[in-house]
């Protein structure tokens, strides 16, 4: 019998209690920020930093020349560099741009960005280090000033370590990124840099994208837009899609006197008609506080007046889409389908007051789909701020939209078996990610709605087109058939007419081609509708 345990007090079991900083948080949990498996890993590094890079050369109205260069060093160990020709990062700002969690340009904002959390660069730094031992090395220059050095982070502080720093003589503008990264692997496959980047390409054409594979091979997604997308502009947030926390925390940071003079400068949308309103409906809130001393209670007593009042629809200005003119380029350029169909969904808002846009492509033949020994097979692209997510599929709104319909209403019998690809954009000041690596979107209903819409839209311009492709194939079937029994019937006409053999069938031959002749040669009408089809618009009547 085994003896008993002696108790142990709280002193004594607390002696363990301490305290950990964000950096050790994420050393420890690397997964969270999409550090899980060898190659997933090592596309993460190169997606952090050139998100990074397009963000950053967009801001600063430059059309993105980015190069990605990949070489092994070791097994499971490769060298890393991203250079692009945006703006640069000032020497002050190295550290916490690169070497600092949670700091940054993009988390404070209420603006479409990429990036939004704070994390991503850092989150590369910090793992060079756990897995190499060694720093990343930065080359950055604002075209008046340049300099290099070695960064590296203090995982206790969160704080940034810059080693040998040095300044740089010439007008060099741009950001170089290199470093060694351990427990990585790289591979061509449906999760790789390669098919990122092309999907990169894909989702931001005004982008030139240069490859250099380990094996030394060079691939360059060549720019197809030579404009820059609409810049994004910074709003406020909207009533509607704020809760009771948020308002709050907004209060006790305003520089505001008055509560109604804070709810009109924080918030989109109020003006001090709505803060009558709203004083209307929860009137034992004085409007005249200090919003200094608002209390849980009245805050949770404004939210709900606030959602009992009709609002005009969230500032767009804030969302930036890939463009239906640009996707279709870029799809024809990356894809070179046989046939392809884009749409731009009017926008939208979820969780009552957050705008968003769903633009949706469909490309059916030439390169679409996803290549496999037995052939293409349909393949869905997920983007979200026209950043390509490959990984976390299943738990995605965009997959569990397109696959929620059905399919063969638009022709396509198996879309597992089909040349098919089904490309999503959610474009949004907010994207609501399932997990912190930022692959897979939260299932919202209001978003996965407007997906179904959106491919549906373009699913209709494909089932016309594959049902002209049937309508031909029907008509050369029985051409094929009926032609195959032109000679006999030619000789049976002419023994019982008694008229020329090879008369009758040029007559016979003629007949029946002009019945099932091609489209493209035959009935103006038809040929019409066609041209219809492929350009995804409604026939005429």
């Amino acid at each position: 019998m085994a003896e008993p345990r002696a108790t142990l007090n709280a002193d004594e079991i607390f002696k363990q209690f301490k305290q950990y900083s964000i950096s050790e948080f994420f050393r420890k949990n690397s997964q969270m920020l999409g550090y899980s498996g060898k190659v997933r890993s090592l596309t993460t590094i190169v997606h952090e930093y050139v998100t990074n890079s397009l963000d950053a050369t967009e801001e600063a109205n430059i059309l993105p020349d980015i190069t990605v260069e990949v070489k092994q060093v070791a097994e499971d160990k490769y060298h890393v560099l991203v250079a692009d020709n945006g703006p640069g990062i000032p020497q002050s700002h190295i550290g916490k741009a690169l070497a600092t969690i949670l700091a940054g340009t993009k988390f404070h904002r209420y603006i479409q960005q990429r990036g939004q959390q704070g994390i991503g660069a850092t989150g590369c730094t910090l793992y060079a280090q756990v897995t190499t031992g060694k720093p990343i090395h930065v080359k950055s220059g604002t075209g008046k000033g340049a300099y290099e050095c070695d960064l590296s982070l203090d995982i206790k502080s969160n704080k940034p370590l810059i080693a040998n720093l040095e300044k740089l003589d010439g007008d060099f503008r741009g950001t170089v990124i290199s470093g060694d990264f351990g427990d990585v692997k790289y591979e061509s496959s449906d999760h790789g840099i390669y098919e990122y980047l092309k999907r990169t390409a894909l989702s931001n054409p005004h982008a030139s994208i240069k490859l250099v594979e380990p094996d030394g091979k060079e691939v360059v997604f060549l720019r197809s837009v030579q404009e820059l997308p609409k810049k994004p502009k910074q709003i406020k947030p909207h009533p509607l899609g704020i809760g009771t926390s948020d308002l709050l925390d907004a209060a006790h940071l305003s520089e505001n006197r008055r509560l109604s003079a804070f709810l009109i400068e924080a918030f989109s949308r109020v003006t001090q008609n709505k803060v009558d309103e709203l004083h209307a409906i929860a009137p034992e809130i004085d409007m005249a506080m200090d919003p200094h001393t608002l209390a849980w209670s009245d805050a949770e007593k404004l939210i709900k007046a606030i959602h009992q009042i009709k609002w005009i629809a969230p500032d767009l200005d804030s969302l930036s889409t890939i463009g239906e003119t640009q996707m279709e380029v870029a799809t024809k350029n990356i894809l070179n389908p046989q046939f392809s169909a884009v749409i731009e969904r009017r926008p939208k808002v979820f969780r009552g007051g957050i705008p968003f846009v769903i633009e949706s492509c469909i490309a059916y033949g030439g390169n679409a789909g996803r290549a496999t020994a037995e052939g293409s097979k349909g393949s869905i692209l997920r983007f979200a701020n026209k950043v390509p997510l490959l990984f976390d599929g299943s738990s995605c709104a965009i997959t569990t939209a397109v696959n929620g319909i059905d399919w063969k209403r638009y022709g396509i019998s198996k879309f597992e078996e089909e040349p098919v690809s089904v490309v999503v954009n959610v474009s949004s000041v907010y994207i609501p990610y399932s997990g912190v690596g930022k692959q897979a979107i939260a299932q919202e209903d209001e978003i996965i709605e407007e997906i179904k819409l959106a491919v549906q839209d373009c699913g209709r311009a494909l089932q016309r087109h594959i049902s002209g492709i049937k309508s031909r194939e029907l008509k050369e079937t029985r051409l094929n058939a009926l032609m195959r029994y032109v000679d006999q019937m030619s000789t049976d006409l002419s023994d019982v007419t008694g008229q020329n053999k090879d008369q009758i069938k040029k007559s016979l031959t003629r007949l029946i081609e002009n019945r099932y002749k091609d489209t493209e040669e035959g009935d103006p009408e038809q040929k019409e509708n066609s041209e219809a089809d492929a350009a995804g618009e409604e026939p005429e009547e």
